[in-house]
């Protein structure tokens, strides 16, 4: 039996629908991230868990109790947005434990709590400071710990890492994936960033306009996509429709094909005959744009040193691997 149910949810704004018909199954412990552009109704979708935005239809159920007649407060969730939304004239230490005081726990085992939490998120000995004095990725985790001291039974996170800078994010996911692991939290995590969602997932859900595409694993996402925008918000795939394919591959291709970068290779006396039209340094990874039959493409390989690079006009070959080529609707 899954943990979370969302059975037909649907939300519109007036006559706008945003979601309609969503059904999916979370277990228990398990962290999921919704995945999507701007607007596809994600953010909403997590605010109509919480109970901060009415539903118009459908259930949610968490651990076979319906939550859409219950208030945000009785609903047993933890949530971290984007906007830290600390009190800026309380410490650290007063605003983890503002919540357990809106419970009434009793002091001792309040602070025991509070302390506990602190240790968690790596704060303790910034217990006393006020927000002011903390970094952004500081103040995140201060709101984090906020989430979590009221012992949550389900967390949601809808980007709250989108404001730091990409050290800090990087660092504060490895942490959340931490705690969350070590808590057994099942947990909801919202984000635009598919490095993000690869990285940190059990499963992805990938949202447009409102409704599930396609559900898996980081690896089911990136290398099976099931239609052509899948393909295209996740990874840097050559989305090429029948005409170009069929001439670059020199077989008849029905529909739209979708190629990783990293699938063609450079080199050799074989292969099909390509041209170099520019190329982008991405760190451990050379980014060309290459046309060959005239088709354009992008190919990724592994920057092992500058004797390796293809200058722009070089002539160069490519063989494609047929095993990663794949119609997409």
């Amino acid at each position: 039996m899954s943990f979370l149910s969302i059975q037909g949810l649907h939300k519109r704004y007036g006559a706008t629908p945003i979601f309609s018909d969503i059904d999916c199954e979370i277990a228990q412990g398990e962290f999921v991230t919704l995945l999507g552009p701007s607007g596809c109704g994600k953010s909403t979708l997590l605010r109509c868990i919480a109970g901060l935005t009415e539903v118009n239809g459908g259930r949610i159920l968490l651990d076979g109790q319906d939550l859409v007649p219950l208030t945000p407060q009785k609903r047993g969730i933890g949530m971290v947005f984007q906007s830290y939304a600390l009190f800026p004239n309380m410490t650290v230490e007063q605003n983890v434990a503002f919540g357990l005081r809106m419970q009434k726990v009793a002091p001792g085992d309040r602070d025991q709590r509070v302390r506990e939490v602190l240790e968690l998120v790596e704060l303790g000995e910034l217990a006393g400071r006020y927000p002011h004095q903390l970094s952004g990725g500081q103040c995140q985790r201060v709101a984090l710990a906020r989430s979590l001291v009221t012992r949550p039974r389900l967390l949601l996170l809808d980007e709250p890492l989108s404001a730091l800078d990409a050290r800090i994010r990087k660092h504060l996911r490895e942490q959340i994936r931490r705690i969350q692991l070590e808590l057994g939290l099942t947990t909801l995590f919202v984000t635009h960033d598919q490095e993000e969602a690869l990285t940190l997932s059990d499963r992805i859900f990938l949202m447009d306009a409102g409704r599930i595409v396609q559900s898996g694993d980081a690896e089911t996402l990136y290398t099976t996509p099931v239609n052509a925008f899948a393909a295209g918000f996740i990874g840097n795939y050559n989305l090429l429709d029948a005409d170009s394919a069929s001439r670059l591959l020199a077989r008849p291709v029905n529909g739209r094909v979708a190629i990783r970068p990293e699938s063609i290779g450079i080199g050799g006396d074989a292969g099909i005959e390509a041209q170099v039209r520019g190329h982008s340094l991405l760190g451990n990874v050379i980014r060309y744009r290459v046309e060959a039959r005239g088709v354009e493409l992008l190919v990724d390989v592994l920057n092992r040193s500058a004797d390796d690079l293809y200058g722009d006009g070089q002539a160069l070959r490519l063989v494609i691997d047929a095993a990663a080529v794949r119609e997409v609707a």
